[in-house]
């Protein structure tokens, strides 16, 4: 726990601003959807409109005119903020606490499912997916931790608890509902069956009805304890000859839908999570490409592959990546043969996300695949390669090597982080500039708190929407020599926004001047000198 504290704390200080960390940051200052001005203003005034208190009557209402998210962990982050701080980095410490959170109920988890938990827990700690959701401000590591403790609550028996826990998951980020469906419909499902296999059985039923015993009392184990602890149709108590079963099946058989306290703790929060998805359902259109089966089933393995092992492929040289992701690919498919005789519960919850993401772009005719969206079954398929490889030293290390240069290449490397903490730098880095332009993207949000987030405070800004005209920029820009294109191509507006902003410094008043990470400089070229 101390080095995965220290780990997740890591992550959270030393990765750059991310596009939809600013929604959390806007959202909970009371600020949604931010209208900035027609003229330059400094990087600090993004900061400062990000630091107010938003109530949660607020949120709730901003939620269902602007996004496509359930409100609880904004409620969660605007009362840490309250308490730590408005900075990225204090929000970010909440998913830092719930990956904590999370590690412990895997360790729980393991202990109960014959799993070594310390090894379970490291194997979890060391996956990309798991890291990089506990260490940025958005609701998947409070879902994450919400979903793995209602399995707790689930395999000790307090079906009520865990059906809350999982409902209050699916509040926190929608996609959790497809595990929580799994741990539910699996365990409804597998009673059935059971059900079924021995309810068809009648010389078994007569014979527990025959060996009652005499002292109603007293409760002598007839059956075997798997049989005993399932629930069985024939659940009025009596066999089909009519003789009454014994009293301690008769206490198992009435219990015959005992998963019913969960399902009643789970459907009162799904009900509130719909009532914000319709409102938010048609807010999001054209966000992510048609649906296409083996495009999706593309995704699903590369997205799910860089769960676990990160972006060690990007680390190397062009030519060279081909050969780290094939070797890569062999090694997970060793681990995957290794743990194929994986049962039950786990398994359930570690293919519940790919199918159910599936399902959803099948219905809408979407691609929702993405990489943190396949983060749900991280706890799940490290718990299964935990007992996968705790007998084999050699799959162990291999799998803790990738897993530690996978950790150190997400804290540190530029490849896995969003561009705008690079593009801030490269921005600073040619200096004497001006006015930094940035494109507003679709929401005006993302892009622009980000940069401004990683950019010093007294930086001027200019926000060019995706329809301007490269007229209309140099007019906006008069009073500016030395100006930076910061072309950030992060969503369809900003791809628009871009060309405009290129072609309106393309003219023979202007000359380029420098080029970095997505950096472009420019100055005003002034006629006899």
């Amino acid at each position: 726990m101390l080095l995965a504290a220290a780990v997740l704390t890591a992550v959270a200080w030393n990765r750059g601003a991310e596009y939809d960390e600013q929604y959390t940051l806007f959202l909970t200052a009371g600020t949604a959807r931010p209208i900035w001005p027609d003229t330059a203003f400094p990087a600090g005034f993004v900061i400062q409109t990000q630091s107010g208190h938003a109530s949660f009557a607020a949120i709730a209402s901003d939620l269902r005119r602007t996004d496509v998210h359930p409100p609880l962990y904004f409620w969660a982050a605007a009362a840490w903020r309250w308490v730590f701080g408005s900075g990225l980095f204090a929000v970010r410490l909440l998913s830092v606490l719930c990956g904590l959170g999370s590690l412990t109920a895997v360790g729980i988890i393991a202990r109960r499912s014959g799993i070594v938990p310390w090894l379970a827990m490291l194997l979890t700690l060391g996956c990309y997916g798991f890291a990089y959701t506990a260490g940025i401000a958005r609701g998947f590591a409070l879902a994450e931790m919400l979903l793995l403790w209602g399995v707790v609550c689930f395999l000790s028996g307090r079906r009520g608890w865990a059906g809350a826990l999982f409902g209050a998951a699916v509040l926190s980020n929608y996609l959790a509902v497809f595990v929580a469906l799994a741990v539910l419909c699996g365990r409804v499902t597998t009673g059935v069956c059971r059900g079924v296999r021995w309810g068809m059985n009648a010389s078994f039923l007569d014979a527990i009805a025959q060996t009652r015993h005499a002292d109603a009392g007293r409760h002598p184990r007839l059956v075997p304890q798997s049989v005993e602890k399932s629930w069985l149709p024939t659940c009025v108590g009596m066999t089909e000859k009519g003789q009454r079963l014994p009293r301690i099946m008769e206490h198992r058989c009435l219990q015959v839908f005992p998963a019913l306290g969960s399902w009643i703790g789970f459907c009162a929060f799904l009900a509130l999570a719909l009532w914000f998805f319709v409102a938010q359902k048609g807010s999001r259109t054209g966000q992510f490409p048609p649906f296409e089966l083996f495009p999706a089933l593309g995704r699903i393995a590369r997205y799910g592959a860089a769960n676990l092992t990160g972006g060690l492929p990007l680390y190397v040289p062009d030519a060279a990546r081909p050969f780290v992701s094939a070797i890569l690919a062999i090694g997970l498919c060793l681990i995957a043969f290794h743990a194929r005789r994986s049962r039950g519960l786990l398994l359930r919850a570690a293919i519940a996300t790919p199918l159910g993401l599936l399902a959803l772009g099948a219905v809408f005719d979407n691609t929702p695949i993405e990489l943190r969206y396949l983060s749900f079954s991280v706890p799940f398929v490290a718990l299964m390669v935990a007992g996968a490889v705790r007998r084999r030293p050699w799959a162990l290390g291999a799998v803790l090597f990738v897993q530690t240069l996978s950790i150190a290449g997400l804290i540190v490397r530029p490849e896995t982080m969003q561009p705008a903490k690079a593009t801030a730098a490269a921005a600073v880095a040619m200096g004497g500039a001006d006015l930094v332009l940035l494109p507003r993207g679709n929401d005006g949000v993302g892009t622009v708190g980000a940069f401004a987030r990683e950019a010093p405070p007294d930086v001027k800004l200019l926000v060019i929407g995706p329809y301007e005209t490269p007229d209309s920029i140099r007019a906006r820009t008069a009073g500016f020599r030395r100006i930076v294109l910061a072309t950030i191509a992060a969503d369809t507006d900003s791809k628009t926004a871009i060309p405009a902003m290129r072609a309106a410094f393309a003219g023979p008043d202007w000359r380029p001047m420098a080029f970095g990470f997505n950096i472009a400089l420019y100055e005003r070229v002034v006629h006899g000198d």
